[in-house]
Formats: structure tokens, C-alpha cells, sequence
């Protein structure tokens, strides 16, 4: 006697699942994203523009405090069964986030004003903000 499928291969491997999956996960990043925007401003930083776009990327949080432009990545990973959040930022999103930075910088007028990059990690409810996590990554800023 053979058993009923409940599953349609058709039905699970259907771009719109794909669509939804991606849509959900966006989601999750940008309650994340504000989340982490909100601790930092808790700790007297002027958040200046969330998902800053630029031709070669983009930066989570581009935020502000004494004088110093904070570029900051958000990592959010439920548990460690990936790895830690923060082991997600390569050197290869490091040199995407230097040049996103370089492009901000430029745009705005303000290639001489020092920043830094940060990351903000979540592994399920545990915050790890790691300040100054990278040197800039790239040809020189001025």
C-alpha cells in the first residue's frame, strides 16, 4: 500500500517560495538594522542614513558622533550553526563597505572628516558591537 505525498517537489522549488523566503529574510535584516540603529543612538549617535546605496554596495547604518563618520555593518544569525554573525564580514565585504564609505565620504564633501567601521552582531538575543573592527580596505581616501 503506497503512502500519500504530501509534498510536491513543484510546489516547494516554485520561485515565489524563493521570492517570499528572500522577502522574509530582508525583513528580518531591517528589524535588525533599526534595532541596532536604536542601541546606537542610546549611546549619543546621530543616525545619518540606513541602507546607504552607492554603484559598488552598500552600508547598513552610516551614523555620527564627535565628529567621527561611523560606517557600521549589521549581522543577525539566530544561532551559531552558521557561525557567529560577525564571522560574516569578510575581507571581501570589508573592501565593499571601505568602498561604499569612500563613495559617502566623496559625495558629501567630507573626504577629510575621520570614520570608522563597525559591527553589530546579534547571535540570537546576544548584542556584540565591535567598534573600529577593521582598518579602511582600499586605495587611500584622499
Amino acid at each position: 500500500m503506497a503512502t500519500e505525498n504530501k509534498w510536491d517537489i513543484r510546489e516547494i522549488m516554485h520561485p515565489e517560495n524563493d521570492l517570499k523566503m528572500e522577502q522574509n529574510k530582508r525583513r528580518t535584516g531591517m528589524s535588525y538594522e533599526q534595532r541596532a540603529g536604536g542601541y546606537l543612538q542610546e549611546q549619543g549617535y546621530e543616525i545619518l542614513e540606513y541602507n546607504y546605496r552607492c554603484p559598488g554596495g552598500e552600508v547598513d547604518i552610516v551614523a555620527r558622533k564627535d565628529g567621527c563618520i561611523v560606517f557600521c555593518e549589521v549581522k543577525y544569525r539566530k544561532t551559531a550553526g552558521c557561525g557567529h554573525p560577525l564571522e560574516a564580514v569578510t575581507r571581501k565585504k570589508q573592501l565593499i563597505l571601505s568602498s561604499c564609505a569612500r563613495y559617502y565620504l566623496a559625495a558629501h564633501q567630507m573626504m577629510q572628516v575621520p570614520c570608522r567601521f563597525d559591527v553589530i552582531g546579534f547571535l540570537g538575543e546576544e548584542v556584540v558591537w565591535i567598534q573600529d573592527a577593521f582598518a579602511y580596505q582600499g586605495r587611500r581616501r584622499w
